[in-house]
């Protein structure tokens, strides 16, 4: 549904993306990642047709970005960082008039169906100037929904939030996902573990990497890790853990608590738990840990672990984009 090949934007003095390549299947949650300068807004600014890119093409729902752009937005809702709502008009009348520039036919049911999709249809009549952050999120939103596209580009749809209002959000997202192809942007990186299939993280101007988080973890964290705690550990436990086939080593972290470091290929958890019930050590807790959101993109954006991200990495990366594209 969303294809990108290639895509390059220059400046007069500067580069700000440099070959951006991925594409975005059906009912797909893509994260889109990467720290303030490091090009997303640029690319979202090209998917969604509000600029051209340098070299390189773009197509939303087969329709190419530059060249048949009308048809590549038809089949586009964009929900960006700052939503341009009108204060002084209501809920449903701002829909309305959205979908008038849209030129949808049937608005009234299509104004009602995406203030339903979202939640607001008790707010159609208050003004939006009057509405919390989180409702004129919504409000965003649903004119995003409108003329029900294929495709969705949301820009840091839950900044400024509070806690309960980034789980309502989140939960809209969650559901849209599947019947729409989704691209997520994102600086909450919890947020993209909890709704996305796949992650895209961007560093300055190229892509460090395009994976799922599981094989981002699998490939960055070189050997596996397990917890374990036990409430009668004694001072043979750590050597004896340690002659399990496949550790490779085992720090006692307090007392009876233990990290377990082992080969990738291998799941220990049945070994280790045998030998705590067979030692009587008193089994607590056992479970496998795996590298956060937050390591996982530190590792690929911070330049000092550039040896580490060497696999994802295309050439030297560029300068950094200009602040009036990020």
């Amino acid at each position: 549904m969303i294809e990108a090949q290639g895509l390059v934007k220059r400046y007069t003095t500067r580069t700000a993306i440099e070959d951006i390549s991925f594409s975005v299947e059906r009912g797909e949650i893509l994260g889109f990642l990467g720290p303030n300068g490091a090009g997303k807004t640029t690319t979202m600014r090209i998917l969604t047709g509000y600029m051209p890119p340098s070299a390189g093409s773009a197509s939303i729902a087969g329709h190419d970005v530059v060249y048949d752009s009308l048809a590549a937005r038809q089949n586009l809702g964009y929900l960006p960082e700052n939503v341009p709502l009108y204060p002084e008009m209501s809920v449903a009348g701002y829909l309305d008039y959205m979908a008038r520039l849209r030129r949808v036919s049937q608005r009234r049911e299509a104004v009602a169906r995406a203030m339903e999709q979202v939640h607001i249809t008790d707010r159609a009549n208050d003004r939006i100037g009057k509405l919390s952050k989180g409702y004129r999120q919504r409000v965003g939103l649903a004119q995003a929904l409108l003329h029900s596209p294929p495709v969705l580009i949301l820009d840091e749809p839950t900044v400024g939030l509070d806690p309960r209002q980034i789980i309502e959000v989140r939960e809209l997202i969650r559901n849209l996902g599947g019947e729409r192809t989704i691209i997520l942007s994102t600086h909450i990186l919890p947020e993209v573990s909890q709704l996305c299939q796949r992650i895209v993280i961007l560093n300055k101007g190229r892509i460090a990497a395009v994976d799922t988080p599981q094989a981002l973890t699998a490939r960055l964290q070189g050997s596996q890790r397990i917890y374990l705690e036990v409430a009668h550990p004694t001072p043979e436990t750590t050597v004896a853990l340690a002659e399990i086939p496949g550790v490779e080593q085992v720090q006692e972290q307090a007392p009876g608590v233990f990290d377990i470091q082992h080969q990738r290929d291998r799941d220990l958890r049945q070994s280790i738990a045998a030998l705590v019930v067979e030692r009587g050590w008193g089994l607590l807790e056992l479970r496998a840990v795996r590298m956060s959101m937050e390591e996982i993109f530190m590792q690929l954006t911070t330049q000092e672990d550039s040896a580490t991200a060497e696999p994802y990495a295309e050439a030297p990366a560029p300068e950094e984009e200009l602040a009036t594209t990020s």
